[in-house]
């Protein structure tokens, strides 16, 4: 703690490199917050399982067998997360307010994937949007372009 005080008063980047995170940190944890929205509602459908792989597929331009290992490390981060704070602080770190508004927007295609939006889904993004400085309007208009993607009408 010391030596970061120390740091900041000789004009040193109060992040250092090994702290940043990497893009592997960002692609697990908008992994783990897709994959608590799934399962939010104590089920997680082989529909909403689907939607993840093609979002996170489609969104870092993964191959198969790295979309895989991706879904495999997300579940196991949101499975020793007790919290998501850990998760969006990374997202708040590091994206700006177009791409976090596109991780709700992604969040939103995930709780429809099933054409059923649960309360407990509903009730995580908006938690999660919140946190990540998305603002009603925005996450209303995610919401929209989410379920206009999923032919289920604005």
């Amino acid at each position: 703690m010391f030596a970061r005080i120390y740091a900041v008063l000789r004009g040193e980047p109060a992040v250092s490199q090994a702290t940043a995170a990497t893009p592997a940190d960002l692609h697990v944890a908008v992994g783990a917050l897709l994959v608590e929205a799934a399962s939010r509602d104590d089920v997680f459908e082989p529909s909403e399982r689907a939607a993840i792989e093609r979002l996170l597929a489609d969104r870092f331009e993964l191959s198969p067998d790295s979309m895989a290992a991706l879904l495999k490390a997300s579940e196991e981060a949101k499975h020793g997360s007790l919290e998501l704070f850990g998760f969006v602080r990374k997202l708040i770190k590091e994206l700006d307010e177009h791409q976090r508004i596109e991780v709700i927007e992604m969040l939103w295609e995930v709780a429809y994937a099933d054409s059923v939006l649960d309360a407990h889904e509903d009730a995580i993004i908006r938690k999660v949007a919140g946190l990540l400085y998305v603002s009603d309007f925005d996450r209303g208009a995610a919401r929209r372009r989410a379920r206009a993607k999923l032919g289920l009408g604005a």
